[in-house]
């Protein structure tokens, strides 16, 4: 009708408004070169939010049988339903084909939230890393903590080490926290606002598990900086970022014993972030070697849409309508 037509060009002059024209050309021209043909696919979703998709990761400490009846009337389904190695029971997250977001709870003092809200395609960190009970893991760039969050849903650890450098996102962080996790479990968990690159030195082979979910280029916010000298500072820092993320897991592999694992993550489809900050660290550290995530990428390949060009110890998720999740690329090494 009309009436639908005029409202959606509304929507449509509002999104093109606040897309910034200058991140927009410098993604263009670097990831024409880098993605190819999917790039054009790609960027249809980054740019129009009314296709995003949200996942509800249930929260196993406080459960309701009424909320995933909801869920199921509004066309959610449980996600990763193929046949992965590592998916414990109390992983519980639900996504639909369409786009929209399931309302968000407020936070309540005293009272746990049933459910986090995220993209999908974030949990891939968590279920490459496959934490047990009783291990020991550090989370090294934790806010705003969904990833921890998702973790606790895995498994009891040892003890979790959630940092955040950042002071405005480490209040966020313990905030998640206490929104999710209830009060005996929260003892297990230490929060802390160290530098990140100096971790390995502080805590030098004293977990089982890191994972790295580094400060990146994040390709879907970026679309939309709101002013463009903010946006013009962005482009001029990304280049300083593999530089950091490098460190960033230097440090992780000090923090790590020896036999233990590491996931390295970010939000960006960027190759010097991703493949290339990886392929520097197997070329420099001789203790760590590459650990193949191929056969979990086969198992959720239902849900995510997977770039064809990466190894075998590396995924990269690229966004597409229907399965707009991501962008997300994930690593896996191991400390020999």
């Amino acid at each position: 009708s009309l009436i639908s037509l005029k409202l959606e060009n509304e929507i449509k002059g509002k999104l093109e408004k606040r897309i910034c024209q200058v991140v927009l050309d410098h993604f263009e021209k670097q990831y024409t070169t880098e993605l190819g043909d999917t790039w054009a696919s790609v960027r249809d979703v980054l740019t129009y939010p009314l296709c995003w998709q949200y996942a509800v990761l249930l929260n196993k400490f406080s459960q309701s049988a009424e909320l995933e009846n909801t869920l199921h009337m509004r066309g959610y389904l449980p996600a990763f339903q193929g046949p992965l190695l590592y998916r414990p029971a109390s992983l519980n997250c639900y996504i639909r084909r369409t786009p929209g977001r399931f309302p968000a709870q407020k936070h309540q003092a005293g009272k746990l939230k049933q459910y986090y809200l995220l993209n999908a395609a974030s949990l891939l960190p968590v279920l490459a890393l496959e934490v047990k009970d009783g291990e020991d893991v550090l989370d090294l760039c934790a806010a705003p903590g969904g990833k921890s969050v998702a973790m606790l849903q895995c498994a009891y650890p040892g003890q979790l080490h959630c940092n955040e450098y950042d002071d405005l996102r480490s209040r966020w962080l313990k905030q998640t926290i206490e929104s999710f996790i209830p009060d005996p479990l929260i003892n297990l968990i230490t929060v802390s606002k160290l530098d990140g690159r100096q971790m390995g030195d502080l805590k030098p082979e004293l977990y089982d598990k890191v994972l790295v979910d580094a400060p990146c280029s994040n390709d879907r916010s970026w679309l939309f900086s709101s002013d463009i000298q903010q946006a013009m500072l962005r482009l001029i820092q990304r280049k300083e970022l593999s530089s950091l993320q490098f460190q960033l897991l230097r440090s992780a592999i000090k923090a790590l014993r020896p036999g233990g694992s590491l996931v390295y993550s970010t939000c960006t489809l960027s190759k010097s972030e991703n493949s290339d900050v990886i392929d520097l660290i197997l070329n420099s550290c001789s203790n760590v070697m590459p650990v193949d995530i191929s056969e979990m990428a086969k198992a959720v390949s239902q849900e995510f849409t997977f770039f064809s060009g990466t190894q075998q110890h590396e995924l990269l998720v690229v966004p597409e309508k229907g399965r707009a999740w991501g962008p997300m690329y994930v690593a896996k090494l191991k400390k020999i």
